[in-house]
């Protein structure tokens, strides 16, 4: 299965395991997934961390090492991507949270989320 985190699995994953769900250190951990990061991601923490929303007081650059140092894919951003944020129901508002689940479906790729309301979204989203 491919697999795409969203910006808080990504963080936890990264730095505080201690936060995962079982299901997705299960998920995480099993080398059968083929896991990725977005831009997206890296993106999101950028903005955070410049706005010193402390949950996001990390390097993005220390971070994307370490994820591609781990296996990690890293998964551009598309034009296919941004139109498809255009279709989606207007279920969430969070503008990153919106194009990983653009990008999710654009790619066919299961995206794992922390945010009960992202998991709301029709296609390959799921609750950790």
């Amino acid at each position: 299965m491919k697999v795409l985190l969203d910006t808080h699995l990504i963080l936890w994953a990264s730095f505080r395991t201690s936060l995962l769900s079982e299901a997705a250190k299960r998920i995480i951990g099993d080398p059968a997934h083929d896991l990725f990061f977005s831009v997206v991601n890296i993106w999101e923490v950028a903005i955070k961390r410049g706005l010193r929303r402390p949950e996001f007081q990390v390097d993005p650059s220390v971070l994307r090492r370490g994820l591609l140092e781990n296996g990690y894919r890293e998964l551009a951003i598309s034009s296919d991507h941004a139109i498809a944020v255009g279709v989606l129901p207007p279920i969430h508002q969070d503008p990153f949270d919106r194009l990983l689940v653009a990008q999710a479906v654009v790619e066919g790729i299961t995206l794992l989320t922390s945010d009960p309301v992202v998991a709301r979204y029709p296609g390959p989203v799921r609750a950790m």
